[in-house]
């Protein structure tokens, strides 16, 4: 298995920082061969390189806002946007931000790129403060992280055989 555990946020702006809140923890935690995990920060690009050595299962871990109780913790397939369906000059403002911040952005790229594995996950953790600019997770965020850390270790022992199933392609305009 060839697994990346790609965990995004700012770590300057509260809650946000759960990404690396939770690399953090997993570096702690023995790992199946053959996965690795990446503090992305808020440098998708870096994601998108890496994948271009390829990988077969790929989960990402970040602060989401789905209007949940905080704290709470969701698996989810990434409903991807497929930047070959756009128009020259929607395609320009979709990828105009090579810094790829948002892991929407960085997985748009892979798939466009043709590096997205097909078993692809998102480990999200409902948030309450990402604009504060302040270092520090929340309390319910902080609980959450061993929650978030479990649901990775899950996703790999489940799929470290690269099961079938993937993302939601989208078109544009879906």
């Amino acid at each position: 298995m060839n697994a990346i555990v790609a965990c995004f946020g700012n770590v300057l702006r509260a809650d946000d920082g759960v990404g690396p809140a939770v690399a953090l923890a997993l570096a702690a935690s023995p790992l199946p061969d053959g996965a690795r995990v990446l503090d992305v920060g808020i440098g998708g690009i870096h994601l998108v390189q890496e994948l271009l050595d390829g990988a077969d299962v790929l989960i990402v871990v970040d602060a989401v806002d789905l209007g949940r109780p905080p704290g709470t913790v969701v698996v989810q397939r990434p409903d991807v946007l497929d930047v070959s369906t756009l128009s020259v000059h929607r395609r320009r403002d979709e990828l105009a931000d090579m810094h790829l911040a948002t892991p929407a952005r960085a997985l748009m790229v892979a798939l466009g790129l043709g590096v997205l594995p097909a078993t692809t996950f998102i480990v999200g953790v409902q948030t309450t403060d990402t604009d504060e600019p302040r270092q520090g997770l929340s309390d319910r965020t902080s609980r959450a992280v061993p929650h978030a850390v479990q649901e990775v270790l899950r996703l790999l022992a489940l799929h470290g055989s690269a099961a079938p199933g993937g993302p939601t392609v989208r078109p544009a305009g879906a």
